[in-house]
């Protein structure tokens, strides 16, 4: 006599949605830039694209140091949102953004949305994904205490889907998500179409590397999403 049959595992992909979705980190990277310059700071970009990913506490921190005078982080955090805002009517979604959705959920794999904008901004930027027939759970900052590269967005996207991490992976664009990822125990699979190369991307611990969404969904049978 045999027992009850034991429950289906769920299985998963979270992905980040800036420079991962949505073509938008450049953009962050000259809205903050213009912040910072309104509060009196003047930095190269390349040092701003590289922190682009980060919540923005961390960001200000990394680029002004921790032991700055704070009393200007909000007026800069609202420049930077109302800056941004102003192209919110013309993002574009990546090459295949949808599409790998939709692959991911056709396979039965649960389709996680692991961002920590806020709940206006991630509407935006699922309007222009446009595959809210696919996604099963997303999270927004109101979700976590702290941003990445801290591990709580993803902690919170996983207890949201009722995924394990053993069985999720996290797609991502910067080296933030990959230490995310990594603190979560979490396999992370890279996408450099936000400006980190391959090599950085693997680095921070991607387990693959593909340009973007478009490529890993041409692939999607090998790759460790597609192959479980």
């Amino acid at each position: 006599m045999t027992g009850p049959a034991e429950p289906a595992v769920s299985r998963g992909v979270l992905f980040d949605v800036d420079g991962t979705l949505v073509d938008t980190t450049y953009l962050h990277t000259v809205c903050w830039s213009e912040a910072l310059r309104q509060s009196g700071h003047v930095l190269p970009m390349a040092a701003v694209h590289r922190s682009v990913g980060m919540g923005s506490g961390q960001l200000l921190d990394r680029l002004l140091g921790p032991d700055r005078d704070h009393s200007n982080d909000s007026m800069a955090i609202a420049a930077h949102l109302a800056l941004y805002k102003q192209f919110w009517t013309r993002l574009n979604a990546l090459p295949g953004a949808s599409d790998l959705l939709r692959a991911c959920s056709v396979r039965g794999l649960r389709v996680v949305l692991a961002s920590s904008a806020s709940e206006e901004e991630l509407a935006a930027l699922r309007a222009v994904i446009d595959a809210a027939d696919t996604i099963d759970v997303a999270t927004s900052s109101s979700d976590a205490d702290a941003a990445k590269p801290a591990p709580d967005l993803l902690h919170a996207a996983l207890e949201q889907s009722g995924l394990r991490a053993a069985d999720a992976v996290f797609v991502g664009d910067s080296g933030w998500d990959g230490e995310a990822a990594r603190r979560a125990d979490v396999a992370f699979v890279g996408v450099s179409c936000g400006g980190t190369s391959s090599a950085e991307l693997a680095e921070a611990g991607a387990v693959e590397v593909w340009p973007d969404p478009a490529d890993l969904l041409a692939h999607l049978d090998q790759s460790i999403i597609g192959a479980g």
